[in-house]
């Protein structure tokens, strides 16, 4: 089963902010809306300001910024099946992919060039790379337990 291309859609983000905007004009604190809805106080604080000054239109979705992909629906979804079929599959001696590996095999296979950095990238938002630091939300109880010398 292929990896899902990115946790949230633009229109599931756009859902989460209007229904935040919700608990913040009824009374929800910033606090509460940012551990509500798994973002950052600086966050729900944008969003608050955003309906201070503009409402909760200002909220909505607007049209994506930045360069558009150079890669079709068709190619991204051609990459996560190499990347699952391994990189002996495509000519390398090991079957282990690199970012050096997967750019090497995207320009053979579309003729798309990208920077091995870049390639990191997008193993990423394709859901091909693992999570490699998962932080937890820091707890004056677990910093205590851990400094506390043992009986």
């Amino acid at each position: 089963m292929l990896a899902p291309l990115s946790s949230l859609t633009r229109e599931d983000m756009e859902t989460r902010r209007l229904a935040a905007a919700k608990e913040l004009l009824t009374g929800a604190t910033q606090s509460q809306v940012a551990r509500t809805y798994g973002v950052s106080r600086t966050t729900a604080s944008r969003w608050h300001r955003s309906i201070v000054q503009r409402g909760v239109d200002g909220l909505r979705k607007r049209r994506a910024t930045g360069r558009p992909s150079r890669l079709t629906a068709d190619q991204v979804d051609g990459i996560r099946k190499m990347y699952f079929e391994g990189a002996r599959a495509y000519g390398f001696e090991a079957d282990r992919w690199t970012t050096e590996r997967l750019a090497q095999a995207i320009d053979r296979q579309f003729g798309i060039r990208y920077d091995q950095d870049h390639v990191g990238r997008l193993m990423h938002k394709f859901g091909l790379r693992k999570q490699r630091f998962v932080y937890a939300p820091w707890s004056y109880a677990g910093a205590e337990a851990a400094t506390s010398a043992p009986a």
